[in-house]
């Protein structure tokens, strides 16, 4: 497993995106983030589908977690570091993958 940094997955780090930073700005009180049931579903459809076999995911998030990821609070360093294997597989594109969170943050800043 490659753990060298990934500028985009780099640059959402410590900007104040954290659920515990965000959720209040909207009034929402719930402590999981809406995208956290999403995330544990997109796993064990990896892990089922045989992209991604859930113990390798698990021994990547857990290496990313120590090096890459460490200042980055759950369950955004498990989203951070399910999306670092997914582009260093090739099973998601980075260009791909930045105009979605584009998209994302376009519509959460409209609301």
């Amino acid at each position: 497993m490659d753990t060298a940094p990934i500028p985009l997955l780099e640059a959402v780090q410590g900007k104040g995106q954290a659920w515990a930073e965000i959720a209040p700005r909207y009034g929402v009180t719930n402590p999981d983030p809406p995208w956290k049931t999403s995330l544990a579903a997109t796993c064990e459809c990896l892990a089922t589908g045989g992209a991604l076999a859930a113990l390798e995911r698990r021994q990547a998030e857990d290496r990313l977690a120590e090096s890459t990821y460490a200042a980055v609070p759950a369950p955004e360093r498990q989203l951070l570091a399910l999306a670092h294997t997914l582009l260093r597989r090739g099973l998601l594109d980075e260009a791909d993958l930045a105009r979605r969170m584009q998209a994302v943050r376009a519509r959460l800043l409209a609301s």
